[in-house]
């Protein structure tokens, strides 16, 4: 098996920063270490023979801490302690702690990457962690905070030695390895608690870890922790508790959701783990209201697919809508992301204007970004930008501009050619040197489009007929019909309305910071549309069009708010207040 290599970077990320282990800083806080201690005993039955416990990733060794203080008052068996880190500061720091603690426990603490230790085992025996004879081969119970290090952190070659070994897909982090290798060590019935970040649970990419926790662990409890801010970093952190598995499977997984709201609080708790044993709208000392639900993990559809939270009433309410969509956006068209220049200082500016006209390129075409959102209609940046566009469509192809007709874009590329160059991803890929990364379909800008943001508290779509290139940092889809026109009005008004804000919380229940919601291409092409062909979405599509037709003047808030009514009424619902 391949090594797999721990570079400065990787190491600064595997555990945040050396400084702040120096300092004493903790990488999990001790609230939330007693918290997952606390639920991974709850569900452990104590063992007669000695105990063997595991943190892979122990840094300052809080996770360890917090569970030995539960352990010894649970059980009087031997305890075995183990932990692995890369960083040579950090196990003096944890086995220092551990020590001054717990005197008498009897600490196995490697300089070690705990992957490459589980790869190096050999495979005529059940995965040995250990060179010596009398060491464990499994664990009773497993505390983790895997460290989160991104694909272009690691680099290509490392995250496809992980996908490989552990059988991912996708982009690889480090702690998606981490979690399926500690699948590998828990022995059967043994208990694991793992802090992770929750966005695996909800996006395309984390498919494969989400079928692979399903697979390999008896899921128990799932807790998304949303936007509490637990840790300082701006993580969105989810704690799973699971039980390892002979291939029984121990029911539903209970799951519990908490996210911040402005809605009036029942209840009040000291912190937001406290919160957790409640249910509703629970106001914290510090000011904050959080929502609490309870239900189970939605287990209905594929093993794959995404984690939600189900509930009887979330799944009476999206029945309801199922039983009133005729489509969904996808049935519409493609969403695409918008270009990709990977050199954006050369391809976009909003001063084109400033050079002379003997300059300026014959290849600029006007540029949708995020500074042009709007609802219905876009609104005029401050600082309008254009791009230098050199590609083309002929015959329903593709293909680079012919720099040879345009002499003055040629001249402009030319001036940043050693910049345009450095991009050795696009030439390998088989573009020319002064190609886009992620151009699109030249002839699809002509056609009408639906633009939206990616991250926004209330979503924001609006429609373009002038032709304009969209930005990286928005999405856009076109009819695949021709002609298809009120498809797209009837999709804007769906999209700007409280019931699909209300939606995406039943459906997803997943945001960032501050209420934001992320509008991306696994999200927005499951939004549904009720039939066209119906008096009532007729009227939708009229209004849309009149609030557009009327942007900026004084009136359009009334006749949103009538379309807003009229989008609940299609989908056989009544407006209610939405969650945010």
């Amino acid at each position: 098996m391949p090594a797999i290599a721990t570079s400065t970077k990787t190491k600064r990320r595997y555990q945040i920063v050396t400084e702040e282990k120096a300092g004493g800083a903790t990488y999990t806080p001790a609230i939330l270490a007693d918290f997952v201690a606390d639920k991974m005993l709850e569900l452990w039955n104590p063992s007669p023979e000695t105990v063997k416990v595991l943190d892979p990733a122990i840094g300052d060794g809080q996770l360890l801490l917090s569970l030995l203080e539960r352990l010894t008052k649970k059980t009087t068996a031997p305890i075995l302690v183990y932990g692995f880190d890369t960083d040579a500061l950090a196990l003096a720091q944890a086995k220092q702690r551990i020590q001054a603690r717990f005197p008498n426990a009897r600490l196995h603490l490697q300089h070690k990457n705990f992957l490459q230790h589980v790869l190096d085992a050999p495979a005529s025996h059940a995965l040995p962690l250990f060179q010596e004879p009398s060491a464990p081969e499994k664990f009773e119970l497993i505390i983790a905070n895997p460290p989160y290090v991104r694909t272009q952190i690691m680099g290509a070659e490392q995250a496809q030695i992980l996908a490989d070994a552990f059988g991912l897909a996708g982009r690889v982090d480090l702690y998606q390895a981490f979690l399926i290798a500690i699948a590998r060590v828990l022995c059967v019935h043994g208990i694991a608690g793992l802090i992770v970040s929750n966005r695996f649970m909800t996006t395309k990419g984390g498919a494969a870890l989400r079928s692979a926790l399903r697979a390999k662990f008896s899921l128990r409890h799932v807790w998304d922790l949303g936007d509490t801010k637990l840790f300082g970093a701006a993580v969105l952190p989810a704690v799973i508790v699971a039980e390892g598995r002979n291939g029984e499977i121990c029911g539903t997984p209970a799951f519990t959701s908490v996210y911040e709201t402005n809605d009036q609080a029942i209840a009040e708790a000291s912190d937001a783990i406290a919160a957790l044993s409640m249910s509703g709208i629970v106001a914290l000392r510090d000011g904050r209201r959080f929502r609490v639900q309870h239900g189970e993990l939605d287990t209905s559809g594929n093993i794959e697919d995404l984690w939600r939270i189900a509930t009887a009433e979330s799944d009476s309410w999206l029945a309801t809508v199922a039983k009133h969509t005729w489509r969904t956006f996808r049935d519409i068209g493609k969403i695409r992301v918008g270009v990709k220049t990977c050199a954006d200082k050369i391809f976009i500016r909003s001063d084109w204007h400033t050079l002379p006209e003997s300059q300026r390129p014959e290849l600029l075409r006007p540029l949708i970004t995020h500074h042009s959102a709007g609802r219905f209609r876009s609104i005029k940046p401050k600082k309008a930008r254009a791009i230098l566009y050199p590609h083309e469509s002929e015959s329903g192809q593709r293909r680079p501009a012919d720099l040879s007709r345009n002499p003055k874009s040629s001249a402009y590329l030319e001036a940043h050619r050693s910049a345009l160059e450095a991009r050795t991803y696009v030439i390998q890929g088989g573009r020319r040197w002064y190609e886009l990364w992620v151009p699109q379909d030249p002839a699809a800008w002509a056609a009408p489009k639906l633009v939206f943001r990616d991250i926004s508290e209330r979503p924001t779509f609006w429609l373009d007929f002038d032709g304009c290139i969209v930005n990286g940092d928005c999405y856009w889809l076109i009819p695949d019909r021709e002609g298809d026109e009120d498809a797209l009005w009837l999709a804007a008004a769906v999209a700007n309305s409280t019931f699909i804000e209300a939606f995406y919380d039943h459906r997803f229940n997943n945001k960032l910071y501050a209420g934001r919601r992320r509008f991306i291409t696994q999200y927005v092409e499951q939004f549904p549309l009720p039939d066209l062909n119906t008096p009532l979405a007729r009227e939708i599509v009229k209004t849309a069009r009149a609030i557009y037709d009327r942007a900026g003047t004084c009136d359009v808030a009334a006749i949103e708010a009538k379309l807003d009514e009229m989008v609940w009424r299609a989908f056989g619902l009544r407006v209610e207040e939405v969650r945010r």
